[in-house]
């Protein structure tokens, strides 16, 4: 159990290092490529709805003070620094639409994670994607729509289809699986995780290694464009949470769920709905981003907790912050 925790953990490493192999050498990953991408995504987001249950979901009733203002932040914040980078840095259209496209997905499940390593509040942290996910299927085809639809054809109906399709209906069957058989699902859960880590990290490296022209023709506007997003997305969700929720836990819980987002989602909708392939790129490196960014802002975190100047309060759920994500 501890071995499995503890790859699941290493997470952003497992990104980094197939990535970087898929740039070398893209053979050894684009074989995973087509509708082996939307499957994947899909038993992503079974394992996420297996491990949640819909005891998450009710909390999300329940803590409504707690819960939105993340989520607000998480469809507002986002979206905003996406058109925005875009823009200023003046990436080719196709880039600046997959920019935007993946600042308005829901919060990644890794959020989760990470949450547990900076010793954030799991609890909220859980909550938060939850109804950041039920919520996507209406607010990321809207927002890319909204800010995208000027620059590229943008096909909110089939974003809404391939949303519920590969997130909304494998989460619920999930949730469904573990209230009518808990049984069977118990030896299931432990190694969810993992599966999910290894898939998100073949998608990526699947993306990345087809897309390796383009992303080196790029360059650092690319990656500075995305790296941007979400570093700037962990600083606003911090100030915004400590303002608006006043606890250190709660504030840093608010920013991991602000700067992640659900990465593998814009890989799948970039291409099942954009005829350019470029489009899916910026998805694909934004996995490598907050994972490198918020495990460094987790290591961070975990140092100054250690100095015991944090609450123990939302520390509960560990048992759920070995989440996949995305």
């Amino acid at each position: 159990m501890r071995i499995l925790s503890r790859l699941t953990a290493a997470f952003p490493l497992w990104v980094l290092v197939c990535a970087t192999l898929a740039l070398i050498n893209p053979p050894l990953f684009t074989w995973f490529s087509g509708p082996l991408i939307t499957i994947g995504l899909g038993v992503i987001m079974l394992s996420m709805g297996m491990t949640l249950g819909f005891d998450d979901f009710r909390r999300v009733g329940r803590e409504r003070g707690r819960v939105l203002p993340g989520v607000l932040l998480q469809y507002t914040v986002m979206p905003a620094l996406g058109w925005s980078l875009g823009c200023l840095l003046a990436l080719p259209t196709p880039l600046a639409v997959g920019l935007v496209l993946v600042s308005c997905c829901p919060g990644g499940t890794a959020s989760n994670v990470i949450s547990y390593l900076a010793k954030a509040d799991v609890a909220l942290s859980v909550t938060m994607t939850a109804l950041s996910t039920l919520l996507a299927a209406l607010m990321t085809p809207t927002l890319t729509a909204l800010l995208a639809g000027s620059r590229i054809d943008v096909s909110a109906t089939g974003l809404f289809l391939d949303t519920v399709q590969v997130v909304i209906l494998p989460v619920v069957a999930g949730a469904l699986l573990k209230w009518r058989f808990p049984r069977a699902i118990e030896p299931v859960l432990p190694i969810a995780p993992l599966v999910a880590v290894l898939t998100i990290t073949l998608i990526v490296a699947s993306v990345i290694g087809a897309g390796r022209e383009q992303i080196l023709d790029a360059g650092p506007r690319l990656l500075l464009a995305v790296f941007g997003l979400h570093a700037f997305g962990f600083l606003f969700g911090y100030l915004a949470g400590k303002a608006v929720l006043g606890r250190e836990t709660a504030a840093r819980t608010v920013a991991i769920e602000v700067g992640m987002q659900n990465s593998g989602l814009g890989v799948v909708l970039a291409r099942g709905n954009f005829a350019n392939p470029l489009v899916a790129i910026p998805s694909a490196i934004s996995t490598v981003a907050h994972s490198l960014i918020g495990s460094l802002v987790a290591a961070w975190w975990r140092r100054s907790a250690a100095g015991g100047e944090l609450d123990n309060a939302g520390r509960s759920g560990v048992a759920g912050a070995a989440r996949p994500d995305h």
